[in-house]
């Protein structure tokens, strides 16, 4: 069946980085859109970042420039690179396939001083 494992958050000071993962299962990620999506206390989950089965890849507009995200197909796992993290981006990250029904635990940054 499907899985999603999302890993690697955690709490860093304003400006640092982080880099997090997903490792997938039941489904080979190269094959479809993939993307990581935050959801804020209070706010709903928004798409951050997105990389189709070509590799075309998608920003929202508040982390371009500073995400990056990327595939490694050998392995099957999501990662999304975090640059220059800002308070705003505090949330609980999940990755997702948008045409499988099926969201991992997701994994929690948190950006603060």
């Amino acid at each position: 069946q499907v899985q999603l494992a999302e890993s690697g958050g955690g709490l860093v000071q304003p400006g640092g980085s982080l880099s997090l993962s997903c490792a997938a299962s039941g489904f080979t990620l190269e094959y479809y859109v993939v993307g990581w999506y935050r959801q804020a206390p209070g706010k709903e989950r928004e798409l951050v970042a997105r990389i189709s089965a070509g590799s075309n890849t998608y920003y929202a507009d508040s982390v371009k420039g500073r995400f990056t995200i990327s595939r490694d197909n050998a392995k099957n796992t999501l990662y999304l690179q975090m640059n220059a993290l800002k308070p705003e981006d505090t949330a609980v990250y999940y990755c997702k396939a948008p045409s499988i029904d099926f969201w991992g635990q997701g994994t929690q940054v948190t950006v603060s001083s």
